[in-house]
């Protein structure tokens, strides 16, 4: 949890395509054919919602036990 996250996320082969989005979107998770991942990122969010967010999407995905967001955030699984 201490990792920075541009390290993290490197670490892991994230991409990060950043995208202009409702208020009510805070990212999304594209698992691509070759395993490696893209995380879609709102343009003007704040800082420490990304981080919040980015960390739990790459927790989902690899399948990692994470703590519960706190509200309202959720991630949802399609």
């Amino acid at each position: 949890m201490d990792t920075p996250l541009p390290d993290l996320l490197a670490e892991f082969r994230v991409d990060v395509s950043v995208l202009e989005a409702d208020p009510g979107f805070t990212g999304g998770t594209y698992v691509r054919d070759d395993g490696s991942l893209l995380f879609v990122k709102p343009a003007g969010r704040p800082t420490a919602e990304w981080e919040m967010m980015a960390r739990a999407m790459l927790g989902a995905a690899l399948r990692v036990p994470m703590p519960e967001l706190p509200p309202p955030y959720q991630l949802t699984e399609l």
